[in-house]
């Protein structure tokens, strides 16, 4: 019988989760020294000593089929490593296996079996075999109308990547509003998307900056008006001037002008909101010297 405080030893032994130490066990028959040696010739447990490593680097990518499309950021340690064809391969996948499930999240996808287990073993195989930690850091699945259609764009071979979903107009809309996202870095699709303590938020701090430029209190509210709006024209995508415009359209109006309107917007930039990893080149080598 194999005991929680077996698989609590192994797990401290070797650092691997509980459940691949108990599988470890239950496949030696509950001896820890061969669920070691079995652990380590799945790379399960070296790939477990990377797992407080910094992995801000990697890759945003697209997948469309039909009406469904998913967009995944796939991490690594360095950018050499998130161009090598093994991550590369592995991210697209993860991508195939997901766009032909019915997962919807990152924890129902992890558990998606491929041709190498589940997606979820094959990113642990590969940290094992590739030698960087690797992780699998969010996801979005996004399924459409008939009428609608998806733009995608990758940007610096996938340093950013953004799925738009445009109801009436063509998919060349549908791209020039992905690639406008990925160039001017949109929260929002539109204003009424703003949270509101997120716009609260915005306004207590115009209106201390107009305090402090000693603006009239009686004319402080007017003054905000102005304000929200420029906030709006730079954090949400509809109100943004539309960066091939000559004549200071804004998105909405370029894809309204065009027939459409815009439904979904999705900007992924990888590493963004992580803390990101130091190079330092004598540590590195220093590491190396010392077999870690």
């Amino acid at each position: 019988m194999i005991t929680a405080s077996l698989v609590k030893e192994l797990r401290d032994k070797t650092g691997a989760g509980m459940l691949d130490c108990k599988k470890a066990l239950e496949e030696n028959n509950g001896n820890i020294d061969a669920a070691i040696d079995w652990l380590r010739e799945k790379g399960i447990s070296k790939a477990a000593k990377k797992a407080d490593r910094i992995a801000a680097e990697g890759v945003a990518a697209i997948l469309t089929k039909g009406n469904k499309a998913v967009i995944i950021e796939v991490n690594s340690e360095t950018d050499f490593v998130a161009k090598n064809e093994e991550f590369t391969s592995m991210v697209n996948t993860i991508l195939e296996t997901i766009i032909d499930s019915s997962a919807t999240t990152l924890d129902e996808a992890i558990k998606l079996n491929t041709n190498d287990g589940t997606i979820e073993e094959l990113i642990v195989s590969k940290t094992a075999k590739i030698g960087e930690k690797l992780s699998f850091r969010r996801m979005e699945v996004v399924t459409k109308k008939d009428s609608e259609n998806f733009g995608d764009y990758i940007h610096m071979g996938g340093k950013i990547a953004v799925l738009t979903v445009i109801d009436g107009a063509d998919t060349t809309v549908a791209k020039d509003v992905a690639m406008h996202a990925a160039a001017m870095k949109p929260l929002y699709v539109k204003s009424s998307d703003v949270p509101t303590d997120v716009l609260d938020k915005e306004k207590e701090i115009m209106r201390e900056q107009l305090l402090n430029e000693g603006k009239p209190t009686d004319k402080i509210d007017g003054i905000l008006v102005g304000k929200v709006k420029k906030y709006y024209e730079e954090v949400c995508l509809e109100d943004q001037i539309f960066v091939k415009a000559t004549n200071k359209e804004t998105v909405s109006e370029y894809v309204k002008n065009n027939g459409g309107t815009i439904s979904t917007m999705i900007r992924f930039e990888v590493g963004e909101g992580m803390q990101k990893r130091e190079e330092n080149f004598a540590e590195e080598v220093a590491k190396q010297m010392q077999g870690k």
